[in-house]
């Protein structure tokens, strides 16, 4: 339960703007990227807020974390996209923050909840970007609330260490075009990769890049390799867990690169790895700093689900992963039918 010195977390936060044209693709689909940059943004904001309500270093809530997040529902050109992200942890040097994002249809007044997601943040001190400063604790409405939010903690601080591990090996460049053409439907064939300079437009006040802008652009380039596997229109389904293992400086050059892992009848897990090369320091060495698994499904002219072209597997790697793959889609799925059941 809480004990003195504890304070209220900041307000809840709501942003919301119309969807355009340039959010979406061309079958009128909002791009998940926009969506996961919206719902950063929201993140950042009562973070940074409940972060500097106490004495001592002004800091930025920097993001390292954001927990599976489902796509329940389309956005689509013209709907107004609400966003409310309230703190519902904190733990000595992080926070959590959760998110809902409202699509409102104007016209009709109707709406629909488009996803949910929870994100980490840790507060970087404007004196020294390297120094965590601590979060001031929040009061919860019980005991029971409290001990939940900590078993999050406790969960996501293991897998993220457990993943940073993991994601170090190094991923092939993505074919030449001038090179033998890859078979269809092999991982070759639709890896892609996005090459991005970093600039002051992209970048927080002590010029690291909002996490909202990384994953706008991993999502991105999974969309690119799911449309180049299936030649369809395509959108995003959910993301696994988005791990941000270092920072991104101003200056950096970043290669986005994404390739599939496992394909099912109706979806596509696609793998998406950042790199980020300092341009200028050339004593620092290019390193991983983003991973994520996202997953797409194909979609018809009508917004229903088309079956998906199976993935043509080439060597072990390939089949190690695929078979991970699956597993973690075995897993999302009993979770699914779990929660259902649970519902009715």
């Amino acid at each position: 339960m809480s004990s003195p010195g504890m304070r209220e977390a900041s307000s809840p936060l709501q942003l919301c703007r119309v969807m355009l044209p340039d959010d979406a693709n061309i079958m009128g689909t909002v791009h998940g990227g926009i969506i996961l940059k919206m719902i950063e943004e929201a993140g950042s904001i009562v973070g940074t807020r409940h972060c500097n309500t106490q004495n001592g270093d002004r800091c930025l809530a920097a993001l390292v974390r954001v927990e599976k997040t489902e796509f329940l529902s389309p956005v689509f050109i013209g709907e107004v996209v609400h966003v409310s992200a309230v703190i519902t942890y904190t733990s000595k040097h992080s926070l959590e923050v959760q998110v809902k994002v409202i699509a409102e249809n104007i016209l009709t007044g109707a709406k629909k909840l488009a996803n949910k997601a929870a994100l980490w943040y840790v507060p970087c001190s404007l004196q020294n970007v390297d120094k965590i400063t601590e979060v001031p604790p929040i009061k919860y409405a019980s005991a029971e609330q409290e001990e939940e939010g900590r078993k999050r903690y406790e969960a996501q601080k293991g897998e993220r260490l457990e993943t940073k591990a993991r994601v170090e090996e190094a991923i092939p460049p993505p074919p030449n075009p001038e090179d033998a053409p890859k078979e269809r439907y092999t991982v070759g064939f639709s890896q892609s990769s996005l090459i991005h300079l970093v600039g002051p437009s992209d970048c927080t006040l002590d010029d690291f890049v909002y996490g909202g802008v990384t994953m706008k652009l991993m999502d991105e380039v999974a969309g690119i390799v799911a449309a180049r596997h299936c030649n369809t229109n395509i959108v995003t389904a959910s993301v696994d867990a988005i791990n941000f293992h270092r920072k991104i400086n101003k200056g950096c050059v970043v290669t986005v690169t994404g390739r599939l892992t496992f394909v099912s009848n109706r979806s596509m897990e696609i793998e998406v790895l950042v790199d980020a090369d300092p341009l200028v320091e050339k004593e620092k060495r290019k390193y991983r700093a983003v991973s994520a698994f996202f997953t797409f499904i194909s979609l018809d002219k009508e917004n229903k689900p088309l079956n998906v072209p199976p993935l043509k597997i080439e060597g072990e790697e390939e089949q190690r992963r695929f078979e991970e793959g699956k597993a973690r889609y075995l897993q999302s799925k009993a979770k699914r039918l779990a929660e259902k059941e649970r519902q009715q």
